[in-house]
Protein backbone atom coordinates (compact mmCIF):
# COMPACT_ATOMS: atom_id res chain seq x y z
CA UNK A 1 0.00 0.00 0.00
CA UNK A 2 1.73 3.16 -1.21
CA UNK A 3 -0.45 5.86 0.35
CA UNK A 4 0.70 6.51 3.93
CA UNK A 5 -2.68 7.92 4.99
CA UNK A 6 -4.43 4.72 3.89
CA UNK A 7 -1.69 2.67 5.57
CA UNK A 8 -2.55 4.36 8.85
CA UNK A 9 -6.30 3.88 8.43
CA UNK A 10 -5.97 0.18 7.69
CA UNK A 11 -3.51 -0.38 10.53
CA UNK A 12 -5.89 1.26 13.00
CA UNK A 13 -8.95 -0.68 11.83
CA UNK A 14 -6.96 -3.91 11.98
CA UNK A 15 -5.69 -3.19 15.49
CA UNK A 16 -9.19 -2.57 16.84
CA UNK A 17 -10.63 -5.72 15.30
CA UNK A 18 -9.66 -8.08 18.13
CA UNK A 19 -11.59 -5.95 20.62
CA UNK A 20 -14.70 -5.93 18.42
CA UNK A 21 -14.39 -9.70 17.86
CA UNK A 22 -14.73 -10.24 21.62
CA UNK A 23 -17.79 -8.03 21.92
CA UNK A 24 -15.80 -5.18 23.40
CA UNK A 25 -15.75 -1.44 22.81
CA UNK A 26 -12.29 0.06 22.24
CA UNK A 27 -11.68 3.33 24.05
CA UNK A 28 -7.92 4.03 24.11
CA UNK A 29 -4.92 3.33 21.89
CA UNK A 30 -1.15 3.78 21.85
CA UNK A 31 0.73 4.36 18.60
CA UNK A 32 3.74 2.08 18.02
CA UNK A 33 6.09 3.27 15.28
CA UNK A 34 9.30 2.12 13.67
CA UNK A 35 10.52 4.62 11.09
CA UNK A 36 13.77 5.23 9.14
CA UNK A 37 14.17 8.93 9.91
CA UNK A 38 17.30 9.32 7.74
CA UNK A 39 15.70 7.66 4.70
CA UNK A 40 12.04 8.67 4.50
CA UNK A 41 10.52 12.13 4.88
CA UNK A 42 8.81 12.77 8.20
CA UNK A 43 5.74 13.96 6.24
CA UNK A 44 5.16 10.28 5.43
CA UNK A 45 5.01 9.43 9.12
CA UNK A 46 2.75 12.43 9.69
CA UNK A 47 0.29 11.09 7.12
CA UNK A 48 0.37 7.58 8.62
CA UNK A 49 -0.44 9.00 12.04
CA UNK A 50 -3.14 11.24 10.57
CA UNK A 51 -4.82 8.26 8.87
CA UNK A 52 -4.77 6.25 12.08
CA UNK A 53 -5.97 9.22 14.07
CA UNK A 54 -8.93 9.82 11.78
CA UNK A 55 -9.93 6.16 12.05
CA UNK A 56 -9.66 6.34 15.84
CA UNK A 57 -11.88 9.45 15.85
CA UNK A 58 -14.44 7.49 13.81
CA UNK A 59 -14.29 4.68 16.39
CA UNK A 60 -14.41 7.14 19.32
CA UNK A 61 -11.05 5.90 20.53
CA UNK A 62 -8.61 8.26 22.23
CA UNK A 63 -4.97 8.05 21.15
CA UNK A 64 -3.30 8.61 24.51
CA UNK A 65 0.37 8.30 23.57
CA UNK A 66 2.77 5.86 22.02
CA UNK A 67 6.34 4.88 21.34
CA UNK A 68 8.65 5.32 18.35
CA UNK A 69 12.08 4.04 17.34
CA UNK A 70 14.41 4.69 14.43
CA UNK A 71 14.12 1.52 12.35
CA UNK A 72 15.36 0.50 8.91
CA UNK A 73 11.87 -0.55 7.76
CA UNK A 74 8.74 1.51 8.42
CA UNK A 75 6.33 -0.21 10.80
CA UNK A 76 3.16 1.04 12.42
CA UNK A 77 0.46 -0.36 14.67
CA UNK A 78 -1.62 0.40 17.72
CA UNK A 79 -2.00 -1.22 21.12
CA UNK A 80 -5.74 -0.95 21.80
CA UNK A 81 -7.60 -1.17 25.10
CA UNK A 82 -11.32 -1.96 25.21
CA UNK A 83 -14.12 -2.63 27.66
CA UNK A 84 -16.57 -5.52 27.84
CA UNK A 85 -18.78 -6.86 30.63
CA UNK A 86 -17.34 -10.19 31.86
CA UNK A 87 -20.69 -11.90 31.28
CA UNK A 88 -20.94 -10.68 27.68
CA UNK A 89 -17.54 -11.56 26.27
CA UNK A 90 -17.73 -13.17 22.82
CA UNK A 91 -15.40 -16.16 22.44
CA UNK A 92 -14.30 -18.31 19.52
CA UNK A 93 -14.85 -21.64 21.32
CA UNK A 94 -18.50 -21.40 22.35
CA UNK A 95 -20.31 -22.36 19.17
CA UNK A 96 -23.24 -24.75 19.41
CA UNK A 97 -24.34 -27.62 17.21
CA UNK A 98 -26.81 -26.32 14.65
CA UNK A 99 -25.47 -22.77 14.65
CA UNK A 100 -25.29 -21.04 11.28
CA UNK A 101 -22.07 -19.27 10.30
CA UNK A 102 -22.20 -15.67 9.10
CA UNK A 103 -19.30 -13.74 7.51
CA UNK A 104 -19.27 -9.91 7.55
CA UNK A 105 -16.56 -9.06 4.98
CA UNK A 106 -15.72 -10.70 1.64
CA UNK A 107 -12.52 -12.73 1.22
CA UNK A 108 -9.74 -12.10 -1.28
CA UNK A 109 -7.76 -9.32 0.38
CA UNK A 110 -4.46 -11.21 0.51
CA UNK A 111 -4.62 -12.22 -3.15
CA UNK A 112 -5.63 -8.72 -4.30
CA UNK A 113 -2.91 -6.96 -2.32
CA UNK A 114 -0.36 -9.39 -3.74
CA UNK A 115 -1.68 -8.51 -7.19
CA UNK A 116 -1.37 -4.81 -6.37
CA UNK A 117 2.32 -5.28 -5.51
CA UNK A 118 2.82 -6.91 -8.91
CA UNK A 119 0.90 -4.20 -10.80
CA UNK A 120 -1.85 -6.62 -11.85
CA UNK A 121 -4.88 -4.92 -10.24
CA UNK A 122 -6.83 -1.97 -11.64
CA UNK A 123 -7.38 1.31 -9.76
CA UNK A 124 -11.05 0.60 -9.02
CA UNK A 125 -10.23 -2.66 -7.34
CA UNK A 126 -7.31 -1.09 -5.47
CA UNK A 127 -9.70 1.48 -4.01
CA UNK A 128 -12.28 -1.19 -3.15
CA UNK A 129 -9.86 -3.41 -1.26
CA UNK A 130 -8.35 -0.48 0.66
CA UNK A 131 -11.79 0.75 1.72
CA UNK A 132 -12.76 -2.74 2.85
CA UNK A 133 -9.59 -3.12 4.94
CA UNK A 134 -10.17 0.32 6.46
CA UNK A 135 -13.76 -0.52 7.44
CA UNK A 136 -14.18 -0.99 11.17
CA UNK A 137 -15.78 -4.16 12.51
CA UNK A 138 -17.73 -1.92 14.87
CA UNK A 139 -21.10 -2.29 13.14
CA UNK A 140 -20.66 -6.06 12.82
CA UNK A 141 -19.87 -6.33 16.53
CA UNK A 142 -22.90 -4.23 17.44
CA UNK A 143 -25.15 -6.45 15.32
CA UNK A 144 -23.64 -9.58 16.90
CA UNK A 145 -24.26 -8.31 20.42
CA UNK A 146 -27.76 -7.12 19.57
CA UNK A 147 -28.82 -10.51 18.21
CA UNK A 148 -27.02 -12.70 20.77
CA UNK A 149 -24.52 -14.73 18.74
CA UNK A 150 -22.98 -17.74 20.44
CA UNK A 151 -19.37 -17.36 19.19
CA UNK A 152 -17.24 -14.94 17.22
CA UNK A 153 -13.77 -14.44 15.82
CA UNK A 154 -12.20 -12.09 13.30
CA UNK A 155 -10.84 -13.51 10.05
CA UNK A 156 -7.24 -12.38 9.65
CA UNK A 157 -3.92 -14.06 8.91
CA UNK A 158 -5.09 -17.68 9.17
CA UNK A 159 -7.81 -17.16 6.57
CA UNK A 160 -11.45 -18.19 6.80
CA UNK A 161 -10.75 -21.93 7.01
CA UNK A 162 -8.01 -21.52 9.62
CA UNK A 163 -10.10 -19.37 11.92
CA UNK A 164 -13.15 -21.58 11.39
CA UNK A 165 -11.07 -24.62 12.33
CA UNK A 166 -10.14 -22.88 15.61
CA UNK A 167 -13.81 -22.21 16.29
CA UNK A 168 -14.91 -25.75 15.46
CA UNK A 169 -12.12 -27.46 17.39
CA UNK A 170 -12.52 -25.19 20.40
CA UNK A 171 -16.27 -25.80 20.44
CA UNK A 172 -15.84 -29.56 20.02
CA UNK A 173 -17.81 -29.50 16.76
CA UNK A 174 -17.50 -29.97 13.01
CA UNK A 175 -17.94 -27.04 10.62
CA UNK A 176 -19.55 -27.20 7.21
CA UNK A 177 -18.75 -24.51 4.61
CA UNK A 178 -20.90 -23.76 1.57
CA UNK A 179 -18.22 -22.61 -0.87
CA UNK A 180 -20.69 -20.98 -3.24
CA UNK A 181 -22.09 -18.79 -0.47
CA UNK A 182 -18.76 -17.31 0.65
CA UNK A 183 -18.47 -13.69 -0.59
CA UNK A 184 -15.29 -12.66 -2.43
CA UNK A 185 -14.33 -9.06 -3.20
CA UNK A 186 -13.73 -8.36 -6.92
CA UNK A 187 -14.28 -12.08 -7.38
CA UNK A 188 -13.37 -12.38 -11.08
CA UNK A 189 -10.02 -10.66 -10.48
CA UNK A 190 -9.28 -12.64 -7.32
CA UNK A 191 -9.94 -15.95 -9.06
CA UNK A 192 -7.88 -14.96 -12.11
CA UNK A 193 -4.96 -13.94 -9.90
CA UNK A 194 -5.22 -17.15 -7.86
CA UNK A 195 -5.36 -19.26 -11.01
CA UNK A 196 -2.20 -17.47 -12.14
CA UNK A 197 -0.51 -18.27 -8.81
CA UNK A 198 -0.50 -14.65 -7.69
CA UNK A 199 -1.04 -15.69 -4.08
CA UNK A 200 0.70 -14.64 -0.84
CA UNK A 201 2.89 -17.20 0.88
CA UNK A 202 0.73 -16.99 3.99
CA UNK A 203 -2.32 -18.20 2.07
CA UNK A 204 -0.40 -21.21 0.76
CA UNK A 205 0.70 -22.06 4.29
CA UNK A 206 -2.88 -21.71 5.51
CA UNK A 207 -4.14 -24.21 2.95
CA UNK A 208 -1.32 -26.66 3.68
CA UNK A 209 -2.17 -26.48 7.38
CA UNK A 210 -5.91 -26.95 6.97
CA UNK A 211 -5.91 -29.75 4.37
CA UNK A 212 -5.36 -32.57 6.92
CA UNK A 213 -8.35 -31.28 8.89
CA UNK A 214 -10.72 -30.70 5.95
CA UNK A 215 -12.76 -32.75 3.52
CA UNK A 216 -13.20 -30.87 0.24
CA UNK A 217 -15.78 -31.82 -2.37
CA UNK A 218 -13.97 -33.19 -5.43
CA UNK A 219 -15.50 -30.48 -7.63
CA UNK A 220 -13.69 -27.73 -5.73
CA UNK A 221 -10.63 -26.58 -7.69
CA UNK A 222 -7.28 -25.48 -6.36
CA UNK A 223 -8.39 -21.90 -6.97
CA UNK A 224 -11.53 -22.44 -4.88
CA UNK A 225 -9.48 -23.82 -2.03
CA UNK A 226 -6.78 -21.14 -1.95
CA UNK A 227 -9.41 -18.37 -1.97
CA UNK A 228 -11.08 -19.91 1.08
CA UNK A 229 -7.67 -20.10 2.80
CA UNK A 230 -6.54 -16.61 1.74
CA UNK A 231 -4.79 -14.64 4.51
CA UNK A 232 -6.76 -11.49 5.29
CA UNK A 233 -5.72 -8.10 6.62
CA UNK A 234 -8.45 -6.41 8.67
CA UNK A 235 -10.94 -9.10 7.68
CA UNK A 236 -14.52 -9.38 8.86
CA UNK A 237 -16.10 -11.21 11.76
CA UNK A 238 -17.08 -14.88 11.60
CA UNK A 239 -20.17 -15.34 13.75
CA UNK A 240 -21.96 -18.47 14.98
CA UNK A 241 -25.65 -17.86 15.61
CA UNK A 242 -28.72 -20.00 16.21
CA UNK A 243 -30.93 -20.58 13.14
CA UNK A 244 -33.77 -18.77 14.91
CA UNK A 245 -31.67 -15.59 15.19
CA UNK A 246 -29.78 -15.78 11.90
CA UNK A 247 -32.35 -13.72 10.00
CA UNK A 248 -32.24 -10.99 12.63
CA UNK A 249 -28.43 -10.97 12.51
CA UNK A 250 -28.35 -10.63 8.73
CA UNK A 251 -30.93 -7.84 8.88
CA UNK A 252 -28.94 -6.02 11.59
CA UNK A 253 -25.73 -6.29 9.58
CA UNK A 254 -27.41 -5.02 6.43
CA UNK A 255 -29.06 -2.14 8.30
CA UNK A 256 -25.65 -1.05 9.60
CA UNK A 257 -24.02 -1.27 6.16
CA UNK A 258 -21.65 -4.16 6.88
CA UNK A 259 -19.60 -5.13 3.81
CA UNK A 260 -21.22 -8.60 3.84
CA UNK A 261 -23.89 -10.51 5.72
CA UNK A 262 -23.46 -13.98 4.27
CA UNK A 263 -24.73 -17.21 5.78
CA UNK A 264 -21.96 -19.49 4.51
CA UNK A 265 -21.97 -22.57 6.70
CA UNK A 266 -23.02 -24.23 9.92
CA UNK A 267 -21.68 -26.06 12.94
CA UNK A 268 -22.67 -29.68 13.49
CA UNK A 269 -22.27 -32.06 16.40
CA UNK A 270 -20.96 -35.06 14.49
CA UNK A 271 -17.28 -35.02 15.40
CA UNK A 272 -14.88 -32.41 16.77
CA UNK A 273 -12.57 -30.10 14.86
CA UNK A 274 -13.29 -31.21 11.30
CA UNK A 275 -14.18 -29.05 8.29
CA UNK A 276 -16.39 -30.13 5.41
CA UNK A 277 -16.15 -27.78 2.44
CA UNK A 278 -19.04 -28.37 0.08
CA UNK A 279 -19.48 -27.20 -3.50
CA UNK A 280 -22.99 -25.90 -2.96
CA UNK A 281 -24.63 -22.52 -2.37
CA UNK A 282 -26.37 -23.47 0.87
CA UNK A 283 -28.09 -26.29 2.70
Amino acid sequence: MDDPYDFGRVAAANAMSDVYAMGGVPFAALNIVGFPVDILALDILKDILRGAGDKCVEAEVAVVGGHSIDDAEPKFGLAVTGRVHPDRILRNDTGRAGDLLVLTKPLGVGILTTGIKQGKVGPGEVKAVIEQMATLNRSAAEAAIETGVHAATDVTGYGLLGHLYEMAAGSGLTAEVYAGAVPVIAEASVRALAAGRVVPGGSRKNLAFIEPHADFDDELTGTDRIVLADAQTSGGLLLAVSPERAGALVAALEARGAPAAAIMGRLTGDGPGRLRVRNIESA
